[in-house]
């Protein structure tokens, strides 16, 4: 199914001509933005909630190889909205302005290129690529087609993360050469379920898509981000989020080298990723070293960024920053030097430290909302391709560093 997604052109160029024409003049400020949604499993589903708050868009269209996903979506969009199992029928669709690409990491950049041919433009879940190779393709059909790509690394919309960039971006924490970023939390069943899937009501061939061909497994279907076909694991799934904030605030491109282990504690013979992870990176053009955990057998920290500077040091989660001075204490007869600046914090989210999500910020709907934005204006969206690509990159270099059990260099 998605190979026909790759190199099928039957409407590319009328498609990006019409497509060409939408990005000289934009959507005007009364226009409906109709949007369709391939791929509608949970995490799309909450997005797909979101456009009940959302300004000037209309959920007009879902897509689900499954029935019970695809039934799921069309109690959300309404009885009016198109509904098919088959993408190409979707992107057919002349009434589709754009989509929201909430399918599997293995799907997203044959969607998301399948999408820009077809003139949409684009919303797609992190991360990007499956693959370091796709990368370029991915980028050279957005730049080819002048769609807006939006990646769904929502943290870059979030006020208080915008606020740690100029802060860090002003050289308040004077050098950075240390980040420590974790994404720890603690599940305590860990086991096969019982089927409850009819084989039947799944298009079990399209939804493997590129990946190897397979007999259908429930499991697998449900927890794909934790099979290397489908998904790369906690690298790909949550570093990736914390390594483009990093990225993106420090100006950083790809690190030179990765250092990673990882075992299976919890999940032997259930999940082929591993449950627990590090990986150190190093950027030695900046200076700096990047240090990630993660797990699922302890929630210690759970998820969080440190950037640690020689003034100061400035903690960011998902709903607060703390910004905390560096001192040092005096030694061989030197006076011990006053702090750079005082402490502050800024707390939107309430709840633990270093929660998933908040009430606030609502990164999901502050990101669509940017999407929504530069829709209409044209402009580059907050999280464009090439910080997808980027911040994809950084875990599949921890990744091969994993799996090969020595350096990765890129």
């Amino acid at each position: 199914m998605l190979k026909s997604a790759m190199t099928n052109r039957r409407y590319f160029l009328p498609a990006l001509a019409a497509g060409a024409l939408r990005a000289k003049r934009g959507f005007a400020a009364s226009d409906t933005v109709r949007v369709g949604c391939i791929g509608t499993g949970g995490r799309a589903q909450v997005l797909m909630r979101t456009f009940e708050r959302l300004k000037g868009a209309q959920l007009a269209a879902v897509c689900d190889v499954w029935d019970a996903n695809l039934e799921r979506a069309r109690q959300i969009a309404g009885p009016a909205a198109f509904a098919t199992k088959d993408y190409r029928a979707l992107l057919d669709r002349k009434d589709i302005d754009a989509v929201l690409i909430g399918a599997p990491d293995h799907q997203h950049v044959p969607l998301t290129v399948a999408a820009c041919e077809a003139g949409k433009d684009v919303y797609v879940e992190k991360p990007l690529t499956h693959e370091p190779g796709e990368g370029e393709l991915v980028t050279g059909a957005q730049k080819r087609s002048g769609r807006v790509v939006q990646v769904g690394l929502q943290q870059r919309s979030m006020p208080h993360i915008q606020k740690a960039y100029e802060m860090i971006r002003s050289g308040m924490l004077g050098k950075v050469h240390k980040v420590h970023l974790t994404w720890n939390r603690n599940h305590d069943r860990w086991e096969r379920p019982r089927a409850t899937i009819d084989p039947a009501t799944v298009d079990w061939k399209a939804w493997l898509g590129k990946a190897r061909a397979q007999p259908f497994d429930e499991y697998r279907f449900r927890q794909w981000r934790w099979f290397w076909d489908f998904g790369g694991g906690i690298f790909t799934d949550l570093m990736v989020h914390h390594i483009d904030i990093v990225q993106w605030i420090l100006g950083l491109g790809n690190p030179a080298s990765a250092t990673s282990v990882g075992d299976n504690f919890a999940t032997k013979g259930l999940w082929e990723t591993p449950d627990t992870v590090q990986t150190l990176m190093r950027y030695p053009e900046h200076e700096l070293q990047v240090y990630f955990e993660g797990t699922f057998v302890n929630a210690r920290n759970a998820e969080m960024i440190e950037f640690m500077g020689t003034e100061g040091t400035l903690y960011l989660d998902r709903g607060r920053y703390e910004l905390y001075p560096e001192t040092r204490r005096a030694t061989y007869g030197a006076q011990a030097r006053k702090a750079p600046f005082e402490y502050s914090e800024w707390v939107l989210g309430s709840g633990p430290k270093g929660a998933d999500f908040y009430e606030n910020p609502n990164g999901e709907l502050l990101h669509l909302s940017n999407w929504l934005e530069c829709i209409r204006s044209r402009r580059t969206p907050a999280a464009p391709v090439e910080a997808g690509v980027l911040s994809a990159a950084a875990a599949h270099l921890a990744n091969r560093a994993l799996r090969t059990g020595q350096v990765a260099y890129w």
